[in-house]
């Protein structure tokens, strides 16, 4: 089985690679399943019906989501009536959502996303390690293969999670720095990790916002306003190849496509 997981989405911009790469490499590659982080879809922070509906029509199977996921009131509409939509599983039982989805397919196996966040420079809930530890064999009762979106800012958390679920999942990919990181591996036990996935939309720009906001505003320390940029936009994230069979990974290839400039022209024009 091949899973293409896209890399945090970034308004339109980012919406707009989805819309015209996925596809493509969906045919080109054979891919079984794709997963996207829309969690910045919206304006660059959070995620509404409308922008997680034009993700799913661009052929994403599954979006996961993060810290950002309450920064659009709409949320709670996914949470509510979307099982496509996945939030961190360590909130709170009583949160609304879910924090597994389960995509199934003919002449597939049946596949689970997981979406847990860190705690570290990241709001406190409850302790990532410990909800896995308890959840994952679980979830393996209903699934064989089982990807992982960790949504972190630490390095060590991410690395952490991944070794802790060695051999237990199909794959942790990280999310939430929007740097792609050049650690790809597959873990002793058959586990593809990578620590992060890099971001989708404009990457002329400060982690997908205009430049000259951000240094003015930490030049002077008062308030701007950080727009979505727009200039060389491209698709990043991680393929992954798993067994059927036996869930682990036996191949990891890091994502990075351009968004073709007439593609983006005839976007601007239309």
């Amino acid at each position: 089985m091949k899973i293409l997981f896209i890399g945090d989405v970034v308004g339109e911009p980012g919406r707009r690679a989805v819309k015209v790469l996925a596809p493509k490499l969906r045919a080109q590659w054979g891919i079984d399943l794709i997963i996207a982080n829309g969690e910045n879809s919206a304006g660059g922070s959070g995620i509404t019906v409308s922008t997680a509906n034009e993700i799913f029509t661009s052929g994403v199977d599954i979006i996961t989501s993060g810290d950002h996921l309450w920064d659009q009131k709409e949320v709670m509409q996914l949470l509510a009536g979307e099982p496509r939509f996945v939030r961190p599983i360590n909130y709170p039982p009583e949160t609304s959502g879910h924090g597994v989805a389960y995509f199934e397919a003919k002449n597939l196996p049946k596949v689970a996303v997981v979406n847990v966040q860190g705690r570290t420079f990241m709001p406190d809930l409850d302790n990532p390690f410990r909800v896995m530890q308890s959840q994952i064999p679980k979830i393996r009762e209903q699934a064989r293969i089982i990807f992982v979106d960790m949504h972190a800012e630490a390095t060590s958390e991410k690395i952490a999670l991944g070794r802790m679920l060695d051999g237990q999942v199909s794959a942790v990919v990280g999310t939430h720095t929007h740097v792609q990181t050049a650690d790809e591996q597959i873990f002793p036990g058959g586990t593809a990790y990578l620590s992060d996935a890099g971001f989708t939309g404009p990457q002329e720009s400060v982690l997908g916002r205009e430049i000259t906001p951000v240094i003015e505003r930490v030049l002077t320390n008062q308030p701007r306003r950080f727009t979505v940029a727009s200039a060389r936009i491209f698709l990043k994230g991680v393929l992954i190849e798993v067994e059927n069979e036996t869930g682990r990974a036996t191949n990891i290839k890091r994502v990075s496509e351009a968004l073709p400039v007439l593609e983006k022209k005839d976007a601007q024009s239309s």
